[in-house]
């Protein structure tokens, strides 16, 4: 075997695909370009350390399990004139999480409350933040089930421990007493730790009915709004765009 195919081999061996795809290329360049070993060797390791840059934070956003990737690009603020644009990006800096501060997106359905909170956890999965994305049905379920099972002190330590947890849809569904204790006993464990962010269709007034205990729902609004960012959406359902 030719010293070509053997370093073609030890890319290979070594998991570095990336550097053997381009060594080709690079090594035609320094034919044509009279290209040092130095610059070469940087530019093939440059390529290297952003194709794994990528790699890593595609699988910190599979990890996050968002149901669809949303971005800011994306997102019509002039649909949405009651936003203010320059306030909402300024979160992609992260800086509320510096703070350990929780972001509440309160609008009716459609608005582009979810649309936020996914563009907001994408920025910070590309920011090596631990995130989760999950809606508040779900999440009621696997703690109920949790604690059926005499797991949940596990289960809420794992939520806990996310950097920046994402619970959306809080509201569309009704939240019964044990269930509201749950997402109490979480919120409290995550209370000056890390950042949280919610979407809900319902004013923060209402979710004293929400969660059929006033007592419970002013523990939670405690732990949350003490250090917190409130977004009210008030423009029209982006699904009903075009009709």
């Amino acid at each position: 075997m030719s010293d070509y195919q053997t370093l073609l081999s030890n890319f290979e061996a070594l998991g570095l695909n990336n550097m053997r795809e381009y060594y080709p290329v690079l090594l035609d360049k320094v034919h044509t370009e009279d290209m040092s070993l130095t610059s070469a060797f940087l530019e093939i390791t440059d390529k290297e350390m952003k194709f794994q840059k990528e790699k890593k934070m595609a699988r910190a956003i599979h990890r996050a399990r968002f149901p669809k990737v949303k971005t800011f690009d994306t997102f019509d603020f002039d649909f949405q004139p009651s936003l203010n644009r320059t306030a909402v990006l300024e979160l992609k800096h992260l800086g509320f999480m510096e703070s350990k501060e929780n972001i509440v997106f309160i609008g009716s359905p459609g608005v582009g409350k979810t649309h936020l909170a996914i563009a907001l956890g994408v920025e910070a999965c590309r920011q090596e933040k631990r995130t989760l994305f999950i809606n508040c049905h779900e999440l009621l379920i696997r703690l109920r089930t949790a604690y059926e099972k005499g797991t949940v002190e596990r289960v809420l330590r794992r939520y806990a421990r996310y950097e920046l947890l994402i619970i959306d849809e809080i509201g569309y569904l009704p939240i019964q007493k044990h269930e509201a204790d749950l997402i109490f006993q979480l919120l409290n464990m995550r209370y000056e730790t890390h950042s949280t962010i919610f979407t809900t269709n319902i004013a923060l007034s209402g979710w004293g009915e929400l969660f059929k205990s006033p007592e419970t729902a002013a523990a939670i609004l405690d732990r949350m709004v003490h250090h917190v960012k409130i977004y009210k959406i008030k423009g029209k359902s982006y699904r009903m765009k075009h009709t």
